[in-house]
């Protein structure tokens, strides 16, 4: 199975995580870690690095981090070159639930990381629109 960790400032993490629960149940091969006012870079990484060791018998892990060009995605991304000759990870940044309920629910099927990178990727935009009040009405005739 392909391992989730979920990472972004504040309790992102945490919330996303108990609404995934909330919608899908509790996922396997899942953790998160939240990224705290209080917490420095350095302690973000180490608890990353401590997530990431209880998802050592997956495949591959999927990384998910709230937005690009932060901390959470930065140092994920810097782990996932830093330890690729431990685990096969693949960094997301501007993850939605969307995708994350997708991409959990696709690792009964998907087996190979990228591959569920590229689910997520596709299922996450596809979960971005901005309501059009008067398209909705052309569509519904009124």
């Amino acid at each position: 199975m392909i391992g989730i960790l979920v990472t972004g400032h504040g309790t992102f993490a945490s919330g996303i995580t108990s609404a995934v629960k909330l919608l899908a149940g509790k996922p396997e091969k899942y953790v998160y870690v939240d990224y705290l006012q209080e917490h420095t870079t350095d302690e973000l990484e180490y608890h990353i690095r401590e997530k990431l060791k209880e998802l050592a018998d997956c495949e591959g892990i999927l990384i998910f981090a709230d937005m690009t060009e932060a901390a959470p995605y930065k140092i994920s991304s810097e782990l996932s070159v830093k330890l690729k000759d431990t685990f096969r990870i693949r960094v997301i940044g501007g993850t939605n639930l969307g995708m994350l309920i997708q991409a959990n629910m696709a690792r009964g099927y998907v087996i190979d990381v990228d591959d569920l990178c590229s689910l997520a990727l596709d299922e996450g935009r596809k979960h971005i629109a901005a309501y059009d009040e008067a398209e909705e009405l052309r569509e519904s005739g009124r």
